[in-house]
């Protein structure tokens, strides 16, 4: 925090005047000072002084020897409370401006003194002080009294409260603090919130709560009133005791005054501590008495002991944004962004106190912070300087937009989110991909939004309060985007619901609403321009050509272009009334200001305006506002014209609505429309009648004005019951009397009891007869209960059928002659069918017959014939067959053709009607000569539908095999139309047929289908060819590794070479490549210069050795100084040092070692120095030798040059081991001169006396090599010579001549492959060891590691482990004792030298036993390690076994060992139960892996329960017990012949269709219910079951129907199984029941139902879920049927539900719970 002194606001005095208290007002335009001279005083936002008053004493006649304690302003800035000493609190009301009156409105006196005041933000008429006798009041605005809330015995110190207002805190002098709050209802909660050091004379609350007084130290607590943080300046001489603080109002700021001095303090968000700011030291300025924050935390006030308050710039950091914006950081959470231009400022501040990481300015108006968690967004331009903080996540991808007033809209991933300015909730979501300002429109309460309000200071005159009739307006905020191009979706933000989905049939570009969010514009691509009414939901199309449309800004009135044509629609409403003007450009803008609305037309060179008529667009502002005189006012003035006749007849209906009725009156009139004026001005008369005779007021509430309204809007059942409420029954039948509604009269008379009834009725009935309205007469007559008139007057009035109805509901057909008249009356009026009926009533079965035949009612024809005729039957049959045809029903016409016998003509219907299941079932039933005919056809129409299967069947049953050969050619099936070529062809025939076909094929392009034409007739050469003449290589490929995969990698040669011939490098390439020889593609490009090709190659197929070795050729090819720049291009530093050297630029490859790779260095002067050496220098030489740090080849060169000085010299300086060298070449150069003694003396001396033995052996000198030998050599290789053989022969001579790496070799060459002695073995490699050991240290690691390696080859597991150790290589030590399953000694080993493998041995054992499928041992060691390790262990195990096809032996495993509820195995378990439920065999081979699934399940349940899993993952589990249980019960069930329960059984597994095959389940359940004889299940089911058999061979599930299941929960979307359940011969049985099903009427064909027991309405009996109220159910653990609510019964051992009657079947068979199997009994 950086803290500026910017001025001083209050000059000090020269005595001590101390400032009591200094505090700013909520709204940050006002700050008071108050000093000991009890005068307040009043300053503005920027700190100048511009009022004061002086307070006044408690008593006004006595003394002023008060001091002011406190001041508070209240949480609205009108008031000002303050707290005096003469035991008295007084609020002054201060007034909305500078100048007004300051009086006081409350008082508050006390019996003690007053020690401080606060005025909590929440509680705007509520204040809390503390009295000097230790209590804590309440002072009420309300009925200006004070409450007590606590007492104690301790002085009140400070008082403070929460930022959010709620709470409060109050300190006592002997250091207690005590926090409380006051709920709405004025409940008191108290609790002691802690002890402080001292008496806590500073109290404040911000972030945390911060107490301080004369124990100079300062400390910060929780909320719950732990000490946080302290800081302690008792150290410190220059400080002195606290009599001030206050928080910043981020509450992250806090100023302490002390003495001459202040500090301040930081919290810090990201280590969530306070942190100490330098304190600020002011000379002079004595005991700080109080300090304030200005509200929005930019200015610090600091009042001191003589009066003086200094005013201090407070920010972290500040800076410039575009230079046109300043922002202040007054905190981490604060930020204050200012407007340079006219400093106009607003807060960005998190309420969440979160660290604003990020802001910026859209359209120089908007602000946009980020924090970690929150978005804040605010509108600079607005009134009230709104700002919104809504919680989140910050991706970087947010696009940000600002067109709708009032909301920022903001667009992340496909979401929208509407903010609305001052509200902490998103207004609404919705998602859309379309978020151009042109294809979204919000509207949130606008109508009197200004674009750019000015902020209103204490100057400013205050708002008009709004007009009363727009009080009651609700809150409208909707939103209209796109959903797609063509789609727009109008949301209600409010209640997040649809208000309207409007689809267009062209893509839309432009869409605005109304700014009342009643109406929506919208155009599309074809300049279409379309209003859509919200309320009505109506589309109106505006104009067909549209340029430019917009509403009018804050009105309803909508201006367009059409071509030259301004259009201009005052009324909306009225849409073809609109107002056009001619116009010569296009309209640009539209501007209303200063009373003036003017459409900006730009004319090319020059701007015009036009001007719309204000008056008619006030109009629509007035009657959105609901100020209905203001609109009459405005369209008095008007002239005649369409759009005020609209605009009478809008305001006439609202007005009429609003009961405003003297204006409605005024309306009609100004219409023309007399009739509804005159009425008006009737009930008008009423109402000032009602008003002044009857003290009605309003008058518009009398009854009888209620009632007329009703009658004018047609609300005539209204009308009647407002008058019946008032008794007046007269006037409700007279109304209904005069609108000629008789029988409402009637009826009201009757149900009062009216003594006219009966002379009503008369009348009635008389004045019917009298107009001719027989039927209404009749009707009278029938109500009367006169059956027998009522009859005569439908027969008067020639309604005949009437007349029937009647005598069939009143039992009058034995009335002979009634019934015969009735009959020749409906024969006459063409009723048949009705005559018919009463005709046989009559027994004249011939009238009848006519009648009916007549009336081609042949249904009943055949019935009358039945009993009378049945000869006719047939000839009705045919007869009723034909009219079908006739009309067209042709569908209905097959089964009439049947029973006529005319089974040809059967067929021709059903194909016609395209009914080909029923043709086909017809014709397979006809004699094939009969049948033939029809063959074609059918044939025909299977291959149509791709049923080639099908087809084929008919092709050859009709003899016609050529036209199913030609089917399978067209179809490409070509395996097929060989099949029957070969059935119906000569053999030579058909492969000149597809060889001549084939080759057509290849000449048109088509080689895929020559190629299967070539594969057929053997001829895969052929087509090998075709594909390498068409230049097709992958397709040859393909058929050489078909049919000659041995010349497969012989192919990709020769197409490479020929590809690189021909220039197609890159497909040479992959050629090359795959044919195994990348060698040649990388010789290819080298060959071509593509170097960077050749690069790629060799990285890609040799690894970065051959990529070394390709840039290395390329360095050569380019040479010299370019080729070691390549390398180095590629990062290849070696090879450049490499060529450098091989070119000789040793100083080079020096300068790249020094640089890059050091270690290189000693091979670069290594072989500078050889080259020296082969070039002859070799003083040079010598020093290149040394600074490689290999003094002995310097040595070495010049012994071999017999230099023995400078060899010497090298030796003794650089290498003194080298001596002996020296001495021991000397020694050789001496035995070549044969001066043995001499070489013998050398070669001791240089320490080699095997040196000497070897040369007198080779000379057979051996008296001198054994004295040599005794003489120099020691007792070690004496002895190490005598184990290895009594013969000095081999690995002994090797050992005596000191060659040990020799010997060691020696002994290595014994392998287990030459020795089958493992002892032998195990002697050898040891000995060699040993050597290497005691000889050859350099070469110890190589050697264990090969010995110890060849141990675990030939099983000495321990003996390899323990030569690990010994050259300490611990990770392989302990590898091979788990090799060798010494777990003990790789836990010890481990344990002591490598715990960091300690926990992988136990993995390693149990990997050891998964190999050996030792699967108990793995499950009994994975078990101690945790149910995770178990579960992961079961899991691998299981899966293996499925993949071996043994899925029983894995669900034994489950059910043995528990289905483990870990997340990872779920998959498993699913794949489990759904392979075992999609099984196909008979009942004895799916019994066991049903019944262990059930197991299974039941246990994976119970551990999803116990260890609280997902819900979902729960369910599904439940879900695949549930169809395994089933499957287990139906076997039991059978076996006990309880076939209703087999029945519902199978019918609740169609439930589970997708889990369970769907053929399988519906045949099962229909057999099921065949055989408990359910046939209309029975038959619904087995149709199904041959619906998708059929849908199987067709392989298309497109073509299943679901009628039959609709409103259930029997799935539609389900998999097809992908092989029949049952074979041919099975699914014609199935085919040909359901046939003869389906011709038996008297048969039900649909699901059986029952009521829903929530809604009742009718239902699928075994459906789970209702369809209308989607009430679920819980399954019948007996049958799986839901359980109904009135037969509910539970288990009593596992509570599981079950229907009464399915219990008491199962419990009566079998006496257990079908479910836990416990003992149960039935339950009735």
């Amino acid at each position: 925090m950086r803290l500026k002194f910017l001025k001083n606001t209050h000059p000090s005095g020269e005595t001590i005047g101390k400032v009591c208290s200094i505090c700013w007002s909520p709204n940050n335009m006002r700050m008071a000072i108050v000093t000991t001279n009890r005068t307040v005083y009043l300053f503005d936002e920027n700190g100048d002084q511009k009022e004061k008053f002086p307070t006044k004493p408690a008593d006004a006649k006595g003394p002023k020897n008060y001091v002011v304690k406190s001041m508070a302003f209240s949480p609205d800035s009108t008031k000002l409370a303050i707290a005096q000493s003469d035991n008295i609190v007084f609020i002054y009301k201060l007034g909305n401006r500078w100048g007004e009156k300051k009086a006081i409105c409350n008082k508050y006196p006390q019996s003690t003194a007053i020690t401080c005041l606060t005025w909590p933000v929440s509680h705007q008429n509520e204040f809390f002080f503390g009295l000097a006798d230790g209590k804590v009041k309440l002072g009420n605005l309300r009925n200006n009294k004070s409450v007590l809330i606590y007492g104690v015995e301790e002085y009140v110190v400070s008082i403070c409260s929460s930022p959010d207002g709620q709470q409060l805190l109050a300190g006592h002098l002997d250091g207690t603090m005590y926090i409380f709050s006051v709920s709405s209802t004025g409940s008191v909660t108290k609790t002691k919130f802690g002890q402080h050091s001292c008496a806590p004379s500073c109290l404040a609350w911000g972030h945390n709560i911060v107490a301080a007084g004369a124990d100079l130290k300062i400390t910060f607590y929780e909320a719950n009133g732990q000490p946080a943080q302290k800081f302690d300046y008792n150290h410190d001489d220059k400080e002195k005791e606290y009599a001030a603080a206050e928080f910043s109002p981020s509450g992250q700021s806090l100023v302490v005054g002390g003495f001459n001095r202040f500090r301040a303090y930081q919290f810090s968000t990201r280590r969530s501590q306070w942190e100490e700011s330098p304190a600020v030291d002011v000379a002079n300025l004595y005991a700080v008495t109080a300090v304030s924050w200005k509200r929005d935390g930019s200015r610090l006030f600091v009042g001191g002991l003589c009066g003086g308050v200094d005013m201090y710039d407070a920010c972290l950091k500040r800076y410039k944004y575009k230079g046109k914006f300043e922002m202040v950081y007054t905190g981490p959470s604060q930020v204050i962004v200012r407007r340079l231009s006219n400093n106009e400022r607003i807060t960005m501040r998190s309420d969440n106190a979160y660290e604003i990481t990020k802001i910026n300015v859209y359209n120089d108006r908007y602000i946009v912070a980020m924090t970690a968690s929150t978005l804040l967004l605010g509108d600079l331009g607005h009134r009230n300087k709104l700002i919104s903080e809504i919680e989140w996540q910050t991706t970087g991808h947010e696009k940000f937009f600002f067109d709708n007033p009032g909301v920022a809209m903001v667009f992340n991933a496909g979401e929208l989110t509407i903010v609305e300015y001052g509200h902490k909730e998103p207004l609404g979501l919705c998602r859309t991909d379309h978020v151009s300002s042109h294809l979204i429109s919000v509207r949130i309460d606008d109508r009197d939004d200004d674009p750019a309000p000015k902020v209103e200071s204490l100057g400013d005159e205050p708002a008009a309060a709004p007009a009363p009739e727009e009080l009651n307006r609700k809150a409208n905020k909707k939103i209209a985007f796109l959903i797609d191009l063509q789609t727009v979706h109008i949301q209600d933000l409010l209640t997040n619901q649809q208000v309207a989905m409007i689809s267009h049939d062209s893509r839309i570009d432009w869409l605005e609403l109304n700014p009342s969010a009643t109406k929506l514009l919208f155009r599309d691509k074809r300049r279409s321009l379309n209003l859509f009414d919200i309320a009505t939901q109506t589309r109106t199309t505006l104009l067909t050509l549209c340029s430019y449309v917009q509403w009018v800004p804050r009105s309803d009135v909508v201006v367009a272009q059409s071509r030259a044509d301004l259009c201009v629609w005052y009324n909306i409403d009225a849409t073809e009334k609109v107002t056009m003007f001619p116009i010569k450009g296009d309209i640009i803008d539209i501007e209303r200001t200063d009373g003036k609305t003017e459409i900006v037309v730009d004319e090319g060179l020059q701007t015009t305006y036009v001007a719309l008529d204000e008056a008619l667009i006030a109009f629509g502002s007035a009657v959105e506002r609901r100020r209905f005189e203001r609109a009459m006012d405005i369209l008095e003035t008007l002239p005649p014209s369409p759009e005020a006749e609209a605009m009478w007849t809008t305001l006439a209906h609202l007005t009429l609505q609003a009961r405003r009725l003297h204006i409605a009156e005024r309306c009609f009139a100004a219409l023309g429309d007399v009739a509804r004026a005159r009425y008006l001005h009737k009930i008008n008369q009423i109402v000032l009648y009602a008003e002044s005779k009857l003290d009605v007021v309003p008058g518009g509430d009398y009854y009888v004005v209620k009632a007329k309204l009703e009658i004018l809007e047609k609300n005539f059942s209204q009308a009647e019951q407002t008058y019946l409420e008032q008794g007046q029954v007269e006037d409700a039948m007279e109304f209904w009397q005069e609108l000629h509604k008789w029988e409402q009269a009637i009826h009201v008379a009757e149900n009062s009891g009216h003594p006219e009834v009966a002379n009503l009725r008369t009348n009635y009935y008389q004045w019917l007869i009298e107009t001719r309205q027989e039927e209404r007469a009749a009707l009278l007559k029938e109500k009367e209960g006169d059956p027998l008139e009522a009859i005569n007057l439908y027969l008067k009035g020639g309604l005949p059928a009437r007349a029937a109805l009647l005598v069939q509901t009143h039992n009058l057909t034995s009335q002979s002659e009634l019934v015969e008249r009735i009959a020749e009356a409906l024969y006459a009026t063409n009723l048949f069918e009705k005559a018919g009926f009463f005709f046989e009533k009559l027994d004249k079965n011939e009238r009848a017959l006519d009648a009916y035949r007549r009336g081609h009612a042949y249904r009943a024809a055949v019935e009358l014939c039945r009993r009378t005729q049945p000869q006719l039957v047939i000839t009705l049959e045919l007869e009723w067959a034909d009219w079908l045809v006739s009309i067209g029903q042709l569908d209905q016409a097959i089964n009439h053709f049947i029973e006529a016998g005319q089974y040809t003509r059967a067929i021709e219907a059903a194909i016609e009607s395209k009914q080909w299941n029923k043709a086909v079932t017809i014709v397979d039933n006809l004699e094939p000569a009969e049948a033939k005919k029809f063959y074609k056809q059918i044939a025909r129409h299977y291959e149509a539908t791709l049923n080639y299967e099908q087809a084929e069947k008919y092709f050859v049953k009709g003899g016609l095999p050529e036209e199913c050969v030609d089917m399978y050619t067209k179809a490409n099936m070509w395996d097929a139309a060989h099949k029957i070529a070969v059935s119906f062809m000569a053999e030579k025939d058909v492969a000149m047929l597809y060889m001549s076909q084939a080759q057509r094929l290849e000449m048109q392009g088509k080689y895929r289908d020559a190629e299967k034409l070539y594969i057929v007739v053997g001829q895969e050469d052929q087509a090998i060819n075709m594909y390498k003449k068409a230049h097709k290589f992958d397709d040859m490929i393909r058929l050489v590794t078909t049919y000659h995969k041995d010349l497969l990698a012989e192919t990709h040669l020769h197409l490479a070479q020929q590809l690189e011939a021909e220039g197609n490098y890159k497909e040479a390439e992959k050629h090359y490549n795959d044919g195994g020889d990348w060698h040649s593609s990388v010789n290819m490009y080298r060959a071509i210069d593509q170097w960077q090709e050749a690069l790629r190659v060799a990285k890609q197929y040799g690894g970065q050795q051959a990529s070394t070795q390709v840039a290395c050729v390329w360095a050569r090819s380019v040479g010299g100084e370019a080729g070691i720049n390549l390398l180095m291009k590629f990062g290849l530093l070696e090879a450049a040092v490499e060529y450098s050297m091989e070119i000789g630029q040793f100083k080079r490859a020096e300068e790249i070692c020094r640089a890059s790779l050091k270690k290189k260095l000693p091979d670069v002067f290594l072989k500078h120095a050889m080259v020296l050496e082969d070039e002859g220098k070799f003083h040079e030489a010598e020093q290149e030798f040394i600074k490689a740090g290999s003094p002995k080849d310097a040595v070495d060169m010049f012994i071999h040059q017999q230099d023995w000085e400078n060899a010497k010299r090298v030796a003794e300086s650089f290498s003194p081991g080298s001596v002996a060298d020296i001495w021991e070449a000397q020694g050789r150069l001496q035995a070549q001169a044969k001066n043995y003694r001499g070489a013998e003396e050398l070669f001791v001396r240089a320490g080699k006396p095997e040196e000497a033995v070897k040369m007198y052996r080779e000379l057979q000198m051996m008296t001198d090599a054994a004295r040599v030998a005794r003489d120099h050599m020691t007792d070690k290789t004496a002895n190490e010579l005598g184990n290895l053989s009594k013969d000095l022969t081999g690995v002994q001579i090797a050992v005596q001549n000191g060659e040990y790496v020799k010997a060691i070799e020696g002994l290595l060459k014994k392998t287990k492959d030459n020795t089958s002695n493992l002892d032998e073995l195990e002697e050898a490699w040891e000995q060699a060891v040993k050597l290497a050991f005691n000889h050859v240290p350099e070469r110890v690691a190589e050697i264990v590691r090969l010995v110890a390696k060849r141990f675990i080859d030939i099983r000495r597991f321990q003996q390899s482990a323990e030569l690990y150790e010994a050259i300490e290589d611990y990770p392989a030590a302990i590898d091979a004792y788990v090799q060798g399953e010494m777990w003990e000694q790789a836990r010890a080993l481990s344990a002591s030298k490598a715990p960091e493998f300690l926990d992988n041995i136990a993995e390693l054992k149990l990997a050891a036993l998964v190999a050996r499928n030792e699967w108990d041992r793995v499950f009994e060691l994975a078990r101690a390690q945790g149910q995770d390790v178990l579960g992961k262990f079961l899991a691998k195990y299981a899966t293996q076994l499925v993949k071996d096809d043994q899925i029983a032996k894995a669900l034994a495993v489950f059910v043995k060992h528990g289905p483990i509820a870990i997340a990872e195995n779920f998959a498993l378990y699913t794949e489990l139960a759904r392979t075992v439920l999609q099984m196909s065999g008979d009942s004895d081979e799916l019994e066991e892996p049903y019944q262990l699934l059930r197991k299974m399940m039941f246990k994976l349940v119970a551990n999803l329960h116990e260890a609280d899993a997902p819900v979902a993952h729960i369910k599904e589990f439940e879900r695949f017990a549930m169809i395994a249980h089933l499957h287990v019960l139906k076997e039991v069930a059978k076996i006990n012949q309880l076939g209703p329960i087999v029945a519902k059984i199978t019918t609740s597994l169609i439930r589970y269709l997708g889990d369970v095959p769907a053929d399988k389940a519906y045949y099962e359940a229909g057999v099921a219910c065949k055989e408990a004889g359910i046939s209309n299940m029975a038959f619904v089911f087995l149709n199904r079951y041959l619906d998708i058999a059929e849908a199987m061979e067709d392989n298309d599930a497109s073509v299943l129907e679901n009628q039959d299941f609709e409103n259930s929960d029997v799935p539609y979307d389900i998999p097809l199984p992908k092989q029949q359940y049952l074979d041919e011969d099975r699914r014609e049985s199935v085919r040909s029941w359901v046939l003869q099903s389906s011709l038996d009427t008297s048969m039900n064909q649909t699901l059986s139902t029952r009521p829903c027991d929530n809604c009742a309405v009718e239902l699928y009996e075994a459906s789970s879920l209702c369809y209308q109220c989607k009430n679920s159910y819980d399954c019948c653990i007996v049958t799986g049927y839901p359980v109904l609510r009135n037969s509910k019964i539970s288990c009593t051992s596992c509570a599981k539900p079950a229907n009464r009657e399915d219990w008491n079947k199962y419990v009566l068979k079998l006496k257990v719970c079908p479910w836990c199997n416990s003992s149960q009994t039935p339950a009735y």
